[in-house]
C-alpha cells in the first residue's frame, strides 16, 4: 500500500488529501484542517484525479514512486472521456 498526500488552500481553510493505492486501485480522501472525519470520494471527480496525476507525476520525477502509477491514472482519465 502506498500512501500521497499534498495539501492545499481554499475558502474555508486548508484542506487536506490523501490518496491511497492498493490491491490495483486507488483511493482518495479529503479533510478540513481542524477536522476530525474523512470525506471519501467514490468516485474521485476528475478534477482531483488530474491533482493526484500531477502529485504522482512530481513524485516520479523526483524518483520517489514508479512510473506504473502514472500510468494507472492516465488510465483513469482515459476512461472518463
Amino acid at each position: 500500500m502506498q500512501k500521497h498526500q499534498w495539501r492545499e488552500d481554499s475558502e474555508d481553510g486548508q484542506v487536506l488529501f490523501r490518496a491511497t493505492y492498493h490491491a490495483g486501485c486507488w483511493s482518495l480522501a479529503s479533510q478540513l484542517k481542524g477536522d476530525e472525519g474523512w470525506s471519501r470520494y467514490d468516485p474521485i471527480p476528475r478534477e482531483l484525479l488530474e491533482k493526484l496525476r500531477q502529485v504522482i507525476w512530481n513524485k516520479y520525477q523526483r524518483g520517489r514512486c514508479p512510473h506504473k502509477l502514472v500510468t494507472k491514472i492516465d488510465k483513469m482519465l482515459e476512461s472518463e472521456d
